[in-house]
């Protein structure tokens, strides 16, 4: 039974450290350490790549915003690069070519880091600026984003995520929005971000050569900036405005591929977590991405040991009964929704469909999946 005990306490702790544990420690060592971000005005030449496939319903609205954005224009390329579209998108991007948007069409599809490394090719820019059609920025977006890069460590810059409902108004970002905000906050004044808001994000272009167009851009070019002995940093001025998918089953499938693409950047740049090398980098990336990653095997592994104690103790019994109703509970919320939106029952649901997502993506990683090609969320 003691093996059960070992097993159980264990995947426990490992949950918490997981979720909480690296969150506390973050916010000790910020008491003490603190790596200020030396912004300045400064106006770099910017690339700023807007990466589409089959986006003909949105495409207009994305250009628009982004000839809104108050940057010099002998200051800005702004370039859609084009997955080999099957509609009326690269026509719409065309016919904005006298405002000076730019299109770059893969003559194949390839998947979006492969129309990036295009993009990436044919501009000229000194900073590079990414984004999705889906994002909006505010008018200010570009001007605040590069400001970061005054400072000489700083080699890739995260915008913060922000909600909006169905008529673009601000809305509620959700505890677990919340909770990553807060970890990017204390991560850049610690030492460096571990991932970026693939949906807006900046770099340095030296950063982004060589260009690997089947790993996932926002996550390994935060590693490139790493390996070039600069780092990573959050603008809490810069935001990402984007809406919630409405299909559920959509948003399941689109955080199954956001962490299938990040396990296989992980998986190929695993000495990063020699600390003899990385330092408290090494503990970053094992804590925030690596950690986070096995909880559902962690999750699998305290029920499992749960069950086999439950014959032999009370105590044990009283926590499986526990658990049975946390799953219960996560598993009514997402089938029924009975459930008001407000509810305590909305966090399980939440906690428990995230780490399924986890779980399906390793799955799908040892299968051999990789997720190359793409297909836009539809919010």
């Amino acid at each position: 039974m003691w093996v059960a005990e070992w097993i159980f306490w264990g995947s426990l702790i490992f949950i918490f450290y997981a979720y909480a544990g690296y969150l506390l420690i973050l916010l000790a060592l910020s008491v003490f350490r603190n790596r200020p971000v030396v912004a300045g005005n400064i106006q770099p030449m910017v690339s700023f790549i807007i990466t589409a496939y089959n986006e003909e319903p949105r495409i207009k609205e994305k250009i628009e915003n982004s000839l809104r954005q108050q940057y010099p224009r002998e200051c800005l390329e702004i370039v859609v690069a084009s997955d080999c579209s099957a509609d009326r998108t690269d026509e719409i991007v065309r016919s904005y070519e006298s405002s000076g948007v730019r299109l770059i069409r893969a003559a194949e599809r390839r998947g979006k880091e492969a129309a990036q490394k295009l993009a990436v090719g044919q501009t000229s820019g000194d900073i590079l600026v990414f984004s999705d059609v889906a994002t909006t920025l505010s008018p200010d977006g570009i001007a605040n984003i590069v400001k970061a890069f005054n400072d000489p460590t700083v080699g890739c810059v995260s915008s913060v995520d922000r909600f909006v409902d169905a008529q673009g108004n601000l809305s509620g970002e959700g505890a677990y929005v919340k909770y990553e905000m807060l970890l990017r906050q204390l991560e850049t004044k610690v030492n460096t971000l571990v991932g970026l808001s693939g949906s807006f994000f900046a770099a340095r272009r030296s950063v982004c050569s060589p260009w690997a167009d089947d790993l996932q851009s926002d996550f390994n070019t935060l590693l490139n900036s790493m390996k070039a002995g600069l780092r990573g940093v959050s603008d809490p001025n810069s935001a990402g405005y984007y809406k919630n998918l409405s299909d559920e089953k959509k948003e399941y499938q689109r955080k199954v591929r956001t962490v299938l693409r990040g396990i296989a950047v992980l998986m190929r740049s695993l000495p990063m977590l020699n600390p003899f090398r990385y330092g408290i980098f090494a503990w970053q990336l094992f804590s925030h991405k690596l950690c986070r990653w096995l909880v559902p095997f962690a999750m699998i592994g305290a029920l499992i040991s749960n069950l086999v104690l439950a014959t032999q103790f009370p105590l044990y019994r009283a926590v499986l009964l526990g658990q049975v109703l946390f799953y219960a509970a996560a598993s009514a919320y997402a089938v029924f929704h009975w459930m008001p939106q407000s509810s305590v029952f909305r966090l399980p649901s939440f906690f428990v469909l995230v780490n399924l997502s986890i779980l399906d993506a390793w799955m799908r990683y040892f299968r051999g999946d990789r997720v190359f090609r793409w297909e836009p969320s539809k919010r």
